[in-house]
This record gives structure tokens, sequence and C-alpha cells, in this order.
């Protein structure tokens, strides 16, 4: 593997990373503001997403940061650019044939 093949594997890793970290940190500001929100009686606002919300959202959402967890750190390998290339070398091998 040379060094530009090397480099472009970990500016993906990286760009994945920085995804997933930016995906959590959006998920912990919302909810926070949902969850103040909600106990500071903004009620008079009319925000009548505040109440069930409270419990809703990051329940939802929070399964679909763990699958984005997922993706990121356990099975980053099970389709990653490694597998990539055996399948590639795989179906160049029986076209060969």
């Amino acid at each position: 593997m040379d060094n530009n093949e090397a480099y472009k594997k970990a500016k993906a890793r990286v760009r994945s990373l920085k995804g997933f970290y930016r995906h959590f940190t959006v998920y912990i500001v919302v909810n926070l503001f949902l969850i103040i929100a909600d106990n500071v009686h903004m009620h008079e606002w009319d925000f009548h997403f505040v109440g069930y919300a409270n419990w809703t959202v990051p329940i939802f959402w929070g399964i679909g940061l763990f699958f984005h967890f997922l993706s990121v750190f356990v099975f980053r390998g099970l389709f990653g650019s490694e597998w990539e290339e055996r399948k590639i070398k795989e179906l160049m091998n029986k076209n060969k044939e």
C-alpha cells in the first residue's frame, strides 16, 4: 500500500469519526434544550412538542445514534475498504475465467 492510498483511507476514517462526533454533539445540545425548555416551563411560548419530546426524541434519536456508533466503531471492518478490495479482486478474477 503506497502513502497516497494510506492517506486516503486515513482521511476517510477521520471523516467518519468526525461525522459521528458531530452527530453526538448535536444530539446532546438539542436534547439538553428540550429538557431545559420543559423544566423552565416555556409552555407559555406555545411549545407543543416539549412535553412528550422530553422522552421520545432522546429515545428514538438515541437509537439512530447507537446505529451510527455501531457503523463507525464496531462494524467498520465488516464492509470496510479491506472487504471492498477483496471483493474487487474476487470479481476481477471471476471475469478473467
